[in-house]
Protein backbone atom coordinates (compact mmCIF):
# COMPACT_ATOMS: atom_id res chain seq x y z
CA UNK A 1 0.00 0.00 0.00
CA UNK A 2 1.19 3.19 -1.31
CA UNK A 3 2.78 5.59 1.85
CA UNK A 4 0.33 8.02 3.38
CA UNK A 5 -2.77 6.02 1.95
CA UNK A 6 -4.07 4.87 5.80
CA UNK A 7 -3.78 8.54 6.34
CA UNK A 8 -5.79 9.25 4.11
CA UNK A 9 -8.39 6.62 4.41
CA UNK A 10 -8.48 7.88 8.04
CA UNK A 11 -9.17 11.45 6.90
CA UNK A 12 -12.06 10.38 4.79
CA UNK A 13 -13.63 8.73 7.25
CA UNK A 14 -13.28 11.51 9.60
CA UNK A 15 -15.02 14.04 7.36
CA UNK A 16 -17.78 11.69 6.41
CA UNK A 17 -18.80 11.74 9.98
CA UNK A 18 -18.33 15.30 10.47
CA UNK A 19 -20.28 15.55 7.37
CA UNK A 20 -23.30 13.08 9.13
CA UNK A 21 -23.11 15.31 12.40
CA UNK A 22 -23.35 18.46 10.76
CA UNK A 23 -26.52 17.32 8.73
CA UNK A 24 -27.91 15.94 11.99
CA UNK A 25 -27.44 19.34 13.83
CA UNK A 26 -29.47 21.07 10.88
CA UNK A 27 -32.31 19.01 11.05
CA UNK A 28 -32.40 19.64 15.15
CA UNK A 29 -33.35 23.11 13.66
CA UNK A 30 -37.43 24.24 13.54
CA UNK A 31 -38.16 23.81 9.75
CA UNK A 32 -35.12 22.15 8.36
CA UNK A 33 -36.29 18.35 9.65
CA UNK A 34 -36.27 17.01 6.50
CA UNK A 35 -32.74 19.23 5.27
CA UNK A 36 -31.27 16.94 2.11
CA UNK A 37 -33.73 14.26 2.10
CA UNK A 38 -36.23 13.47 -0.24
CA UNK A 39 -39.22 14.86 0.50
CA UNK A 40 -42.25 13.12 1.28
CA UNK A 41 -44.46 12.61 -1.05
CA UNK A 42 -47.58 13.85 1.19
CA UNK A 43 -46.06 17.29 1.56
CA UNK A 44 -45.29 17.49 -2.28
CA UNK A 45 -49.26 16.49 -3.68
CA UNK A 46 -50.17 19.45 -2.47
CA UNK A 47 -49.04 21.79 -5.25
CA UNK A 48 -51.27 19.99 -7.55
CA UNK A 49 -54.66 21.44 -5.92
CA UNK A 50 -55.24 23.83 -8.82
CA UNK A 51 -54.50 21.11 -11.54
CA UNK A 52 -52.34 18.33 -12.47
CA UNK A 53 -48.55 18.40 -12.81
CA UNK A 54 -46.88 16.29 -16.08
CA UNK A 55 -42.88 15.64 -15.19
CA UNK A 56 -41.35 14.38 -18.07
CA UNK A 57 -38.43 11.94 -17.58
CA UNK A 58 -36.01 11.17 -20.12
CA UNK A 59 -33.38 8.20 -20.01
CA UNK A 60 -31.57 6.50 -22.44
CA UNK A 61 -33.69 3.38 -20.65
CA UNK A 62 -37.01 4.43 -20.89
CA UNK A 63 -39.30 7.58 -20.82
CA UNK A 64 -42.06 8.64 -18.57
CA UNK A 65 -44.68 11.11 -18.20
CA UNK A 66 -45.18 11.08 -14.53
CA UNK A 67 -48.41 12.47 -13.62
CA UNK A 68 -48.79 14.00 -10.16
CA UNK A 69 -52.76 15.15 -9.18
CA UNK A 70 -53.92 15.95 -5.69
CA UNK A 71 -54.82 12.35 -4.74
CA UNK A 72 -51.65 10.45 -5.81
CA UNK A 73 -49.11 10.04 -8.60
CA UNK A 74 -49.61 7.80 -12.16
CA UNK A 75 -46.93 7.12 -14.81
CA UNK A 76 -47.48 6.99 -18.02
CA UNK A 77 -45.04 5.03 -20.48
CA UNK A 78 -44.20 7.49 -23.51
CA UNK A 79 -43.15 4.60 -25.70
CA UNK A 80 -42.76 6.81 -28.80
CA UNK A 81 -40.14 8.85 -26.90
CA UNK A 82 -36.21 8.07 -27.01
CA UNK A 83 -33.30 10.12 -25.80
CA UNK A 84 -31.89 9.94 -28.98
CA UNK A 85 -34.53 11.69 -30.38
CA UNK A 86 -34.81 14.27 -27.94
CA UNK A 87 -31.41 15.29 -28.79
CA UNK A 88 -31.84 15.13 -32.68
CA UNK A 89 -34.64 17.40 -32.20
CA UNK A 90 -33.53 19.61 -29.58
CA UNK A 91 -30.02 20.27 -31.86
CA UNK A 92 -32.41 20.51 -35.10
CA UNK A 93 -34.54 23.15 -33.53
CA UNK A 94 -31.55 25.30 -31.90
CA UNK A 95 -29.66 25.55 -35.23
CA UNK A 96 -32.98 26.53 -37.14
CA UNK A 97 -33.18 29.40 -34.49
CA UNK A 98 -29.67 30.21 -34.22
CA UNK A 99 -29.46 30.20 -38.10
CA UNK A 100 -31.85 32.97 -37.77
CA UNK A 101 -29.92 34.92 -35.63
CA UNK A 102 -27.06 34.82 -37.46
CA UNK A 103 -28.64 35.96 -40.01
CA UNK A 104 -30.33 38.98 -38.81
CA UNK A 105 -26.84 40.05 -37.35
CA UNK A 106 -25.18 39.37 -40.83
CA UNK A 107 -28.10 42.14 -42.08
CA UNK A 108 -27.27 44.53 -39.07
CA UNK A 109 -23.67 44.36 -40.12
CA UNK A 110 -24.84 44.46 -44.10
CA UNK A 111 -26.61 47.45 -42.78
CA UNK A 112 -24.31 49.34 -41.03
CA UNK A 113 -21.86 49.19 -44.29
CA UNK A 114 -24.36 50.28 -46.19
CA UNK A 115 -24.90 53.27 -43.70
CA UNK A 116 -21.35 54.24 -43.66
CA UNK A 117 -20.35 53.48 -47.43
CA UNK A 118 -23.15 55.04 -49.24
CA UNK A 119 -24.51 54.02 -52.73
CA UNK A 120 -21.87 51.28 -52.75
CA UNK A 121 -22.79 48.24 -55.45
CA UNK A 122 -21.45 46.07 -53.66
CA UNK A 123 -22.75 47.46 -49.88
CA UNK A 124 -26.16 47.38 -51.50
CA UNK A 125 -25.80 43.58 -52.75
CA UNK A 126 -24.31 42.64 -49.29
CA UNK A 127 -27.52 44.20 -47.78
CA UNK A 128 -29.52 42.48 -50.31
CA UNK A 129 -28.28 39.28 -49.90
CA UNK A 130 -28.28 39.36 -46.18
CA UNK A 131 -32.34 40.20 -46.67
CA UNK A 132 -32.83 37.69 -48.89
CA UNK A 133 -30.85 35.28 -45.91
CA UNK A 134 -33.20 36.34 -43.32
CA UNK A 135 -36.13 35.55 -45.14
CA UNK A 136 -35.08 32.61 -46.14
CA UNK A 137 -33.74 31.32 -42.29
CA UNK A 138 -37.62 32.54 -40.90
CA UNK A 139 -39.45 30.26 -43.42
CA UNK A 140 -37.03 27.35 -42.14
CA UNK A 141 -37.86 28.12 -38.81
CA UNK A 142 -41.94 28.23 -38.96
CA UNK A 143 -41.53 24.98 -40.85
CA UNK A 144 -38.90 23.94 -38.09
CA UNK A 145 -41.43 25.10 -35.28
CA UNK A 146 -44.24 23.41 -36.77
CA UNK A 147 -42.49 20.00 -37.30
CA UNK A 148 -41.23 20.13 -33.89
CA UNK A 149 -44.80 21.28 -32.27
CA UNK A 150 -46.43 17.94 -34.05
CA UNK A 151 -43.60 15.62 -32.75
CA UNK A 152 -43.87 16.69 -29.53
CA UNK A 153 -47.62 16.11 -29.40
CA UNK A 154 -47.44 12.56 -30.70
CA UNK A 155 -44.64 11.67 -28.19
CA UNK A 156 -45.83 13.29 -25.42
CA UNK A 157 -48.32 15.96 -24.94
CA UNK A 158 -50.83 13.47 -26.33
CA UNK A 159 -50.71 10.44 -23.78
CA UNK A 160 -50.43 12.94 -21.22
CA UNK A 161 -53.82 14.68 -21.86
CA UNK A 162 -55.03 10.99 -22.85
CA UNK A 163 -54.33 10.13 -19.31
CA UNK A 164 -55.82 12.63 -17.80
CA UNK A 165 -59.05 12.69 -19.63
CA UNK A 166 -58.95 15.98 -21.37
CA UNK A 167 -59.93 14.81 -24.93
CA UNK A 168 -61.19 17.99 -26.28
CA UNK A 169 -61.34 21.75 -25.92
CA UNK A 170 -63.56 22.70 -23.21
CA UNK A 171 -67.05 23.46 -23.86
CA UNK A 172 -68.05 27.26 -24.74
CA UNK A 173 -68.54 29.05 -22.07
CA UNK A 174 -66.45 27.12 -19.68
CA UNK A 175 -63.38 28.16 -18.14
CA UNK A 176 -59.55 25.76 -19.42
CA UNK A 177 -58.43 23.52 -17.28
CA UNK A 178 -54.37 24.18 -15.93
CA UNK A 179 -51.65 22.02 -16.84
CA UNK A 180 -47.99 21.98 -15.29
CA UNK A 181 -44.92 20.92 -17.28
CA UNK A 182 -42.22 20.36 -15.40
CA UNK A 183 -39.43 18.86 -18.51
CA UNK A 184 -36.31 17.27 -17.66
CA UNK A 185 -33.15 16.96 -19.40
CA UNK A 186 -33.52 18.49 -22.96
CA UNK A 187 -36.68 18.97 -23.33
CA UNK A 188 -36.02 22.08 -21.16
CA UNK A 189 -35.26 23.59 -24.16
CA UNK A 190 -38.31 22.98 -26.10
CA UNK A 191 -41.86 24.31 -26.00
CA UNK A 192 -44.30 21.67 -24.53
CA UNK A 193 -47.13 24.24 -24.11
CA UNK A 194 -47.28 24.57 -27.61
CA UNK A 195 -47.48 20.58 -28.73
CA UNK A 196 -49.97 20.35 -31.53
CA UNK A 197 -51.00 20.27 -34.98
CA UNK A 198 -52.36 24.26 -35.67
CA UNK A 199 -53.13 23.56 -38.99
CA UNK A 200 -57.13 24.58 -39.31
CA UNK A 201 -58.87 21.11 -37.83
CA UNK A 202 -61.26 19.45 -39.94
CA UNK A 203 -64.77 20.62 -38.35
CA UNK A 204 -66.20 18.85 -35.58
CA UNK A 205 -62.51 17.31 -34.88
CA UNK A 206 -61.16 17.67 -31.67
CA UNK A 207 -57.97 20.12 -32.01
CA UNK A 208 -55.00 18.39 -31.23
CA UNK A 209 -53.21 20.88 -29.45
CA UNK A 210 -52.27 21.83 -25.97
CA UNK A 211 -53.38 25.30 -26.04
CA UNK A 212 -57.00 24.74 -27.40
CA UNK A 213 -57.50 22.36 -24.42
CA UNK A 214 -55.58 23.15 -21.39
CA UNK A 215 -53.62 26.44 -19.94
CA UNK A 216 -50.10 25.42 -19.48
CA UNK A 217 -47.32 26.46 -16.53
CA UNK A 218 -44.14 25.48 -16.19
CA UNK A 219 -42.24 24.80 -12.93
CA UNK A 220 -38.49 23.89 -12.54
CA UNK A 221 -39.80 21.05 -9.70
CA UNK A 222 -42.79 20.29 -7.94
CA UNK A 223 -41.46 21.80 -4.88
CA UNK A 224 -40.95 25.08 -6.25
CA UNK A 225 -44.16 24.72 -7.50
CA UNK A 226 -45.74 24.19 -3.85
CA UNK A 227 -44.14 27.06 -1.97
CA UNK A 228 -45.15 29.26 -5.08
CA UNK A 229 -48.88 28.27 -4.42
CA UNK A 230 -48.23 29.69 -0.89
CA UNK A 231 -48.71 33.65 -0.69
CA UNK A 232 -45.98 35.29 0.78
CA UNK A 233 -47.61 38.69 1.40
CA UNK A 234 -50.60 40.20 1.66
CA UNK A 235 -51.75 42.84 -1.03
CA UNK A 236 -52.08 46.44 -0.51
CA UNK A 237 -48.44 47.28 0.60
CA UNK A 238 -46.51 49.96 0.21
CA UNK A 239 -44.08 48.29 -2.05
CA UNK A 240 -46.90 47.53 -4.70
CA UNK A 241 -45.43 49.20 -7.53
CA UNK A 242 -44.17 48.19 -10.96
CA UNK A 243 -40.37 48.74 -11.83
CA UNK A 244 -40.08 48.93 -15.70
CA UNK A 245 -36.70 48.46 -16.88
CA UNK A 246 -36.67 49.92 -20.75
CA UNK A 247 -34.11 49.91 -23.51
CA UNK A 248 -34.77 50.83 -26.62
CA UNK A 249 -31.51 51.41 -28.30
CA UNK A 250 -28.59 48.68 -27.08
CA UNK A 251 -24.56 49.23 -28.24
CA UNK A 252 -24.40 46.23 -30.82
CA UNK A 253 -27.95 45.58 -30.58
CA UNK A 254 -30.95 46.23 -33.25
CA UNK A 255 -33.23 49.30 -32.37
CA UNK A 256 -36.40 47.70 -30.19
CA UNK A 257 -38.90 50.52 -31.55
CA UNK A 258 -41.90 48.76 -29.35
CA UNK A 259 -40.27 48.91 -26.39
CA UNK A 260 -41.67 52.43 -25.91
CA UNK A 261 -45.13 51.39 -27.02
CA UNK A 262 -45.05 49.17 -23.82
CA UNK A 263 -43.30 51.65 -21.47
CA UNK A 264 -46.15 54.11 -22.19
CA UNK A 265 -48.95 51.40 -21.97
CA UNK A 266 -47.47 50.67 -17.95
CA UNK A 267 -47.07 54.33 -17.45
CA UNK A 268 -50.22 54.55 -18.39
CA UNK A 269 -51.89 51.52 -16.55
CA UNK A 270 -49.38 52.17 -13.46
CA UNK A 271 -49.60 56.13 -13.60
CA UNK A 272 -48.72 56.71 -9.66
CA UNK A 273 -47.31 52.97 -9.07
CA UNK A 274 -44.20 52.86 -11.35
CA UNK A 275 -40.46 53.57 -11.02
CA UNK A 276 -38.93 54.16 -14.85
CA UNK A 277 -35.01 53.06 -15.30
CA UNK A 278 -34.86 53.87 -19.28
CA UNK A 279 -32.06 54.10 -21.53
CA UNK A 280 -28.84 55.24 -19.78
CA UNK A 281 -30.09 55.41 -15.89
CA UNK A 282 -31.05 51.28 -16.75
CA UNK A 283 -27.58 50.16 -15.44
CA UNK A 284 -26.47 47.22 -13.81
CA UNK A 285 -26.30 49.22 -10.08
CA UNK A 286 -29.27 51.18 -10.60
CA UNK A 287 -31.79 47.98 -11.29
CA UNK A 288 -30.15 45.46 -8.51
CA UNK A 289 -30.84 48.60 -6.04
CA UNK A 290 -34.60 48.77 -7.39
CA UNK A 291 -35.55 45.24 -7.44
CA UNK A 292 -36.01 45.07 -3.90
CA UNK A 293 -38.66 47.05 -3.37
CA UNK A 294 -40.92 46.57 -6.16
CA UNK A 295 -43.03 43.13 -6.00
CA UNK A 296 -43.83 43.56 -10.05
CA UNK A 297 -41.17 44.09 -12.32
CA UNK A 298 -41.03 44.72 -16.29
CA UNK A 299 -38.36 43.88 -18.77
CA UNK A 300 -38.56 45.57 -21.95
CA UNK A 301 -34.67 45.02 -23.52
CA UNK A 302 -32.56 42.87 -25.11
CA UNK A 303 -31.62 39.08 -23.65
CA UNK A 304 -28.97 37.00 -24.67
CA UNK A 305 -28.36 33.32 -23.42
CA UNK A 306 -24.84 31.06 -23.48
CA UNK A 307 -26.01 27.97 -23.71
CA UNK A 308 -22.52 26.02 -23.21
CA UNK A 309 -22.67 28.38 -19.29
CA UNK A 310 -26.23 29.75 -18.69
CA UNK A 311 -25.51 31.21 -15.59
CA UNK A 312 -23.70 33.80 -17.78
CA UNK A 313 -26.77 34.70 -19.62
CA UNK A 314 -29.64 37.30 -18.74
CA UNK A 315 -30.96 40.94 -19.60
CA UNK A 316 -28.67 43.26 -21.56
CA UNK A 317 -28.48 46.47 -19.66
CA UNK A 318 -27.04 49.95 -20.74
CA UNK A 319 -23.57 49.04 -18.98
CA UNK A 320 -23.33 45.31 -18.26
CA UNK A 321 -25.45 42.24 -18.70
CA UNK A 322 -27.79 41.59 -15.25
CA UNK A 323 -27.24 37.61 -15.24
CA UNK A 324 -28.94 34.77 -13.93
CA UNK A 325 -26.18 34.38 -11.72
CA UNK A 326 -26.37 37.90 -10.83
CA UNK A 327 -30.09 37.27 -10.04
CA UNK A 328 -29.62 34.17 -8.26
CA UNK A 329 -27.66 36.26 -5.51
CA UNK A 330 -30.42 37.64 -4.07
CA UNK A 331 -33.68 36.73 -2.26
CA UNK A 332 -37.07 38.62 -3.55
CA UNK A 333 -41.02 38.54 -2.01
CA UNK A 334 -42.54 39.67 -5.75
CA UNK A 335 -45.68 39.19 -7.06
CA UNK A 336 -44.71 39.04 -10.85
CA UNK A 337 -42.02 39.29 -13.24
CA UNK A 338 -42.79 40.11 -16.99
CA UNK A 339 -39.02 39.22 -18.97
CA UNK A 340 -40.15 41.08 -22.34
CA UNK A 341 -36.91 39.75 -23.85
CA UNK A 342 -35.28 37.09 -25.78
CA UNK A 343 -34.25 33.88 -24.66
CA UNK A 344 -35.15 34.74 -20.94
CA UNK A 345 -36.44 30.84 -20.33
CA UNK A 346 -33.95 28.94 -22.09
CA UNK A 347 -31.86 26.21 -20.47
CA UNK A 348 -28.59 25.68 -21.13
CA UNK A 349 -26.61 22.03 -23.20
CA UNK A 350 -23.96 21.03 -20.96
CA UNK A 351 -26.16 20.86 -17.60
CA UNK A 352 -29.29 19.61 -19.60
CA UNK A 353 -31.06 18.89 -15.96
CA UNK A 354 -30.28 21.98 -14.29
CA UNK A 355 -33.06 24.65 -15.24
CA UNK A 356 -30.55 27.37 -14.95
CA UNK A 357 -32.53 29.94 -17.25
CA UNK A 358 -33.60 34.01 -15.97
CA UNK A 359 -37.02 32.88 -15.38
CA UNK A 360 -36.34 30.26 -13.43
CA UNK A 361 -33.97 31.85 -11.25
CA UNK A 362 -36.38 35.24 -10.71
CA UNK A 363 -38.93 32.48 -9.72
CA UNK A 364 -36.32 30.81 -7.01
CA UNK A 365 -35.41 34.04 -5.31
CA UNK A 366 -39.04 34.84 -5.00
CA UNK A 367 -41.31 36.07 -7.88
CA UNK A 368 -44.38 33.76 -7.72
CA UNK A 369 -45.20 34.40 -11.27
CA UNK A 370 -42.94 35.07 -14.09
CA UNK A 371 -43.66 35.21 -18.41
CA UNK A 372 -40.32 34.70 -20.02
CA UNK A 373 -39.79 33.51 -23.80
CA UNK A 374 -37.70 30.30 -25.18
CA UNK A 375 -36.08 31.86 -28.02
CA UNK A 376 -35.67 35.37 -29.75
CA UNK A 377 -38.87 37.18 -30.20
CA UNK A 378 -40.38 39.93 -32.39
CA UNK A 379 -40.51 42.61 -30.90
CA UNK A 380 -43.81 43.70 -31.96
CA UNK A 381 -45.04 40.31 -30.82
CA UNK A 382 -43.55 41.13 -27.31
CA UNK A 383 -45.53 44.49 -27.63
CA UNK A 384 -48.92 42.93 -28.11
CA UNK A 385 -48.23 40.30 -25.86
CA UNK A 386 -47.39 42.54 -23.00
CA UNK A 387 -50.55 45.09 -23.90
CA UNK A 388 -53.39 42.30 -23.69
CA UNK A 389 -51.37 40.50 -20.98
CA UNK A 390 -51.72 44.03 -18.44
CA UNK A 391 -54.95 45.01 -20.21
CA UNK A 392 -56.77 41.96 -18.59
CA UNK A 393 -54.57 41.98 -15.24
CA UNK A 394 -55.95 45.10 -14.68
CA UNK A 395 -59.53 45.30 -16.11
CA UNK A 396 -60.85 44.54 -12.73
CA UNK A 397 -59.63 48.59 -11.92
CA UNK A 398 -56.50 46.74 -9.80
CA UNK A 399 -53.36 44.68 -11.08
CA UNK A 400 -54.04 40.99 -10.29
CA UNK A 401 -50.84 39.14 -11.03
CA UNK A 402 -53.32 35.07 -10.12
CA UNK A 403 -54.37 35.00 -13.66
CA UNK A 404 -51.03 35.60 -15.47
CA UNK A 405 -51.46 32.00 -16.66
CA UNK A 406 -54.64 32.81 -18.41
CA UNK A 407 -54.17 36.10 -19.44
CA UNK A 408 -50.61 35.05 -21.82
CA UNK A 409 -52.63 32.01 -22.64
CA UNK A 410 -55.70 33.94 -24.52
CA UNK A 411 -52.76 36.30 -25.71
CA UNK A 412 -51.18 33.32 -27.11
CA UNK A 413 -54.12 31.93 -28.84
CA UNK A 414 -55.22 35.56 -30.24
CA UNK A 415 -51.84 35.68 -31.98
CA UNK A 416 -51.62 31.99 -32.88
CA UNK A 417 -54.92 32.31 -34.75
CA UNK A 418 -54.20 35.97 -36.46
CA UNK A 419 -51.40 34.28 -38.43
CA UNK A 420 -51.60 30.08 -37.89
CA UNK A 421 -48.62 29.95 -40.40
CA UNK A 422 -46.15 32.31 -37.84
CA UNK A 423 -45.77 29.82 -35.34
CA UNK A 424 -42.69 32.18 -33.83
CA UNK A 425 -45.02 34.99 -32.79
CA UNK A 426 -46.64 32.93 -30.14
CA UNK A 427 -44.72 30.03 -29.04
CA UNK A 428 -41.57 31.55 -27.48
CA UNK A 429 -44.09 33.16 -24.43
CA UNK A 430 -44.10 31.07 -21.16
CA UNK A 431 -45.60 31.42 -17.80
CA UNK A 432 -43.33 29.72 -15.01
CA UNK A 433 -45.43 29.41 -11.26
CA UNK A 434 -48.95 28.62 -9.48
Amino acid sequence: MPEGTDWQVERRMALAREWDELVQQARRIEGFEDFLRAPKLESLLPAARNGPLALVNVSRWRCDAIIVTAVGIDVVRLRDLSLGEVRRRAEGYLATLQNVEQAVRELLLARRAYEEVGLSLQAIERYNAANRAVLHARSEMESGLASVAEWLWDCIADPVLRALGIHDAPPAGAGYPRLWWCPTGLLNLLPLHAAGYHGAPQEGDAPRTVIDRVVSSYTPTLRALSEASQPKRAPGGSDERMLVVALAETPGQLSLPAVKAERDLLADLFADRHTLLEGENATWESVRAALPHHVWVHFSCHGGQDLSDPSRGGLLLSDRTLTVEDVSATRNQGEFAFLSACKTATGGLTLTDEVITLAAALHYTGYRHVIGTLWSVYDRSAAAVAAAVYTELTSGGRFSPVRSAYALHAAAMWLRDTDPSRPSTWMPFVHIGP
